[in-house]
């Protein structure tokens, strides 16, 4: 099992606050739920978010969707993606702000 990485200190608390047991009910998706994220957080928060996301990212891409899940819910999350398309999703949510790598990489693309 795949233990928590220290990288990932706002990722794991964006993860706790929002990717809870209750998402469904309080949010309707992961998808919303990042979104009310972005509402709320200051803009460093969103940076770091993204950032962090970006790196969770490349940590598992040449890995199987399962341990991706496995890492998410290491870090806090009490949601389980069902397929990748859900991933990417929140990869748009956290694409929007101007300085994360997630913006850098598709200018670069």
């Amino acid at each position: 099992m795949p233990k928590p990485s220290p990288e990932f200190p706002a990722l794991r608390e964006f993860l706790r606050g929002y990717f809870h047991q209750d998402l469904a009910d309080e949010y309707g998706s992961p998808q919303a739920a990042a979104k009310q994220f972005w509402q709320d957080a200051d803009d460093e928060q969103r940076m770091a978010v993204a950032n962090e996301w970006a790196r969770l990212l490349d940590h598992t891409k040449d890995r199987s969707f399962d341990h991706a899940n496995e890492l998410l819910r290491n870090l806090g999350s009490a949601w389980t993606f069902t397929n990748p398309a859900e991933l990417q999703k929140i990869t748009e949510v956290f694409r929007t702000h101007p300085k994360s790598e997630l913006n850098r990489r598709r200018r670069d693309s």
